[in-house]
């Protein structure tokens, strides 16, 4: 085979001119013997430019300046924070449910409360042995007035005749199996035990067999368990 020159086509042998651009063989020869022929001008600065070309765009990216590299910086770190925030919201979700429930605390039981039956009895002045039960609650020592308001539990309008009690003289407190007694400004005061005349607005606990004195009236405090 005998191969242009001008365009490269491969003639066979014996040809004188090139069957596909018409240029003559006489200094062809046999591409099978011959080196490949040299490139063409028009070859070789069509390489050049080609070469030029690739070296201009790898040469590009060391040329960016100071601006678009800090552009691509921010923009990277944004699109980090971005996936980061997302893959929190996706996991947020998942712990939230995984997460045990807290049991609240179960309340203690109420205890019940404490009943007793509580008395007073009359062992010197008026009615001798004359019984006053004491209600759960405030129950008022005095004697009977309407006009001031006076509705004694404990009434002794018939056994003070010399008026020695006032018309509120102190008040027996029973609640939760606890009995306390209060002057509440009485004239002649309020004794327990014989001891010290009580303080208004000061109670003070009683127990069974206690003694109480209220102007000239003495009793004895009966508290028994309620059944």
């Amino acid at each position: 085979m005998i191969k242009c020159n001008d365009c490269g086509y491969e003639n066979t042998e014996g040809l004188e001119y090139c069957d596909s651009c018409g240029a003559a063989l006489t200094q062809a020869t046999s591409s099978a013997t011959q080196p490949a022929p040299s490139p063409t001008p028009s070859e070789t600065a069509a390489t050049q430019h080609a070469a030029h070309a690739g070296a201009e765009t790898q040469a590009a990216p060391e040329t960016s300046t100071p601006q678009a590299q800090a552009a691509e910086t921010l923009a990277s770190e944004a699109a980090a924070h971005v996936a980061s925030a997302e893959a929190e919201a996706v996991k947020a979700p998942a712990a939230t449910a995984e997460a045990p429930v807290a049991q609240a605390p179960e309340a203690p039981a109420a205890e019940a409360p404490v009943k007793v039956n509580a008395k007073l009895r009359i062992v010197r002045g008026g009615r001798k042995g004359q019984e006053f039960p004491l209600e759960e609650g405030n129950n008022l020592i005095g004697r009977f007035d309407p006009e001031s308001g006076a509705f004694p539990e404990v009434d002794l309008e018939a056994d003070d005749p010399e008026a020695k009690v006032s018309r509120k003289h102190a008040i027996i407190k029973v609640e939760n199996g606890k009995v306390t007694i209060e002057d509440i400004g009485s004239l002649n005061g309020t004794y327990v035990n014989r001891g010290p005349r009580l303080q208004p607005g000061q109670p003070v606990e009683l127990k069974n067999g206690d003694e109480i004195i209220v102007g000239k009236t003495f009793f004895h405090v009966i508290i028994e368990p309620a059944n």
